[in-house]
């Protein structure tokens, strides 16, 4: 899957979300990976680990950082990514609609909670990136607007699918 939305992917370079929004249960049916409790493993050798909603605090908590010192209020992941290879912090957020709500402004806070999480880890110079994993919903005329603002502002959104290339995890050949 391309940026923006464009382009099909398999499971070979990437994880597809179409069934499935758990990111280990997707890995562990990946060739080459496995996964013990949040810690995933690519040809046996430690590449990240996976922290969803209050396990980042706990990891954050674990080398003594502490969120209320830094921002004010939690943000919480669905899921959080950390690529050990290139030192990054993939925050995933999923979005599937079948009607319209509140989550049309969600899509709009991604700049503010990049900054936020950015915040959180620098202490442990952990970059970050904040990627929305979103249903064909939001391919839809009146989304391309914020769909637009997502990439101007930094932030990423894929339909059910995250390159593993793009997040620094291996592909298998």
């Amino acid at each position: 899957m391309i940026e923006k939305g464009k382009g099909g992917g398999n499971t070979i370079t990437g994880l597809n979300f179409e069934n499935e929004r758990d990111v280990l249960s997707i890995l562990k049916k990946a060739k080459g990976y496995s996964v013990k409790g949040n810690i995933i493993f690519y040809n046996e050798k430690e590449v990240a680990r996976s922290y969803k909603k209050y396990g980042l605090y706990k990891f954050l908590a674990s080398r003594k950082v502490d969120y209320k010192k830094i921002i004010s209020k939690r943000l919480i992941p669905d899921e959080a990514l950390y690529v050990i290879i290139n030192n990054t912090l993939f925050v995933l957020e999923f979005k599937f609609q079948k009607v319209g709500g509140s989550v049309d402004e969600k899509l709009q806070t991604c700049d503010f909670k990049k900054k936020q999480y950015r915040k959180l880890m620098a202490p442990l110079n952990i970059e970050v990136e904040y990627v929305y994993i979103l249903s064909d919903w939001f391919k839809k005329p009146e989304y391309k607007d914020t769909l637009d603002y997502i990439i101007s502002v930094g932030c990423h959104y894929y339909f059910h699918y995250v390159p593993l290339q793009k997040i620094g995890l291996p592909v298998a050949m």
